[in-house]
């Protein structure tokens, strides 16, 4: 069971690495930068990138160092 968990956490931790990048390439872009420079806010796409990678990868590394013990 702790192994199951350990690859569902480094799945998620991959994921979750990959969304953050993502995001930070969406924030980026320049049609990101015009939409910042009128609204002053980064775009709701990447703001959403950002914290689900937030997530995932808080969740994986929890998996992968803390795995819940069966009983």
């Amino acid at each position: 069971m702790q192994n199951v968990q350990r690859i569902i956490g480094i799945i998620c931790l991959i994921t979750g690495i990959i969304l953050l990048v993502r995001a930070h390439g969406m924030a980026e872009s320049i049609g990101s930068q015009v939409q910042q420079v009128f609204t002053g806010a980064p775009t709701n796409r990447s703001t959403y990138f950002y914290i689900a990678g937030v997530a995932l990868t808080i969740f994986g590394i929890s998996q992968i160092f803390w795995p819940a013990k069966a009983k």
